[in-house]
């Protein structure tokens, strides 16, 4: 997971392919590519989305200035150079600040996402009797929300997982789940990714997801993603191939995007993925991963307090908030193809080269 949340959790298409040792990879498609460093023009078509950086455009650059090469596969996008925090390393007015023994652990456990090669089976992590609580109070507080609050979509792969309050499950069984379904797979992260690490990530159907989990002094509480969102929150709505679908949009969109594009692209990851919200029979019901792993969240799309709006990923987007509360405001989608659809406009104008 690439970006912090806000402090409410609960709280209050491109193929893949196989490696020589039958696992999955996830690159972009092998045909008419062609990659350059963007110090130089390059050209990268997948499917109808042609990625373009043009003589123009790097005239304007300075040297100073000069992204980063565009990755070719899930192999380029390294997975512990850039991390912006919540590792291992804890804010003062993080729950577990204090706890050496806390965060003792949460380095350990960060050291072997690190250590992950794509391909290798994701190291398996032995939670403790006093983790394993945590989640278990976790899911069975959102679980009496979830039929009531959730969209179609997540409820239908729900029980896909067979999630129990009695164990956490690992990331490697319910990220062969996501390559059955969709092709998409699940990598370890120690923390926080670049935003444009991240996003990358997902231009090659890869989730980047954080194993450690939140502080057991307070269950209901984290000030960042840990195990609990990126499972409830992020995996069941993978399974669903429309959905799946715009998160890739949003990655193929951020590869050789500048970084004002990048930023704004993160927001519109932010609202979609996130904190988006679609509309069920005249209902508001939530597919966003911030939304789906917050109690206290979950119930305020439904208090009347927060306003709705119609998404226009060309519009400029408000702050992204999550020290504040609740959100004030969400995004409302139609349906996952016409949000889908929006995006790839938005980012065909990122690479057309105008």
């Amino acid at each position: 997971m690439a970006f912090p949340l806000q402090k409410t959790f609960l709280c209050s298409n491109s193929p893949s392919f196989l490696c020589s040792n039958g696992r999955s990879t996830a690159t972009l498609p092998a045909f008419d590519l062609k990659f350059q460093r963007l110090n130089k023009p390059f050209i990268l078509r997948v499917g109808s989305m042609q990625i373009r950086n043009s003589s123009r455009e790097h005239s304007k650059v300075s040297s100073a200035a000069v992204l980063p090469p565009v990755p070719r596969s899930i192999h380029d996008i390294p997975n512990g150079d850039h991390i912006l925090g919540f590792g291992s390393n804890l804010a003062e007015d993080h729950p577990g600040y204090h706890d050496e023994e806390y965060k003792s652990r949460r380095s350990f456990i960060a050291d072997l996402a690190k250590k992950h090669k794509i391909g290798e089976p994701i190291p398996e992590i032995n939670y403790t009797t006093e983790e394993a609580h945590v989640w278990a109070e976790v899911l069975t507080k959102l679980s009496e929300l979830y039929p009531s609050h959730a969209c179609k979509e997540y409820l239908e792969s729900f029980p896909l997982f067979n999630f129990s309050p009695n164990r956490i499950p690992q990331l490697e069984e319910l990220s062969q789940v996501l390559q059955h379904y969709t092709g998409w797979q699940i990598r370890p992260v120690a923390g926080l990714l670049h935003p444009r690490q991240f996003l990358n990530g997902l231009a090659f159907k890869t989730f980047h997801s954080t194993q450690y989990i939140r502080h057991t002094s307070n269950p209901m509480y984290t000030p960042e993603p840990d195990i609990c969102h990126e499972i409830l929150g992020h995996v069941p709505m993978l399974v669903h191939p429309e959905f799946a679908d715009l998160a890739q949009v949003i990655g193929l969109a951020s590869l050789g995007a500048s970084d004002k594009e990048i930023w704004h692209l993160t927001k519109l990851y932010w609202y979609t993925v996130e904190f988006g919200t679609i509309e069920e029979n005249n209902e508001v019901k939530a597919f966003g991963a911030g939304i789906l792993s917050s109690f206290g969240e979950l119930q305020h799309i439904k208090s009347g307090k927060p306003t709705f709006q119609n998404l226009d990923p060309f519009a400029q987007l408000p702050k992204m908030s999550y020290k504040d509360g609740f959100q004030n405001m969400y995004f409302l989608c139609q349906s996952f193809s016409d949000t889908a659809e929006k995006l790839r406009s938005y980012a065909r104008t990122i690479h057309s080269g105008n």
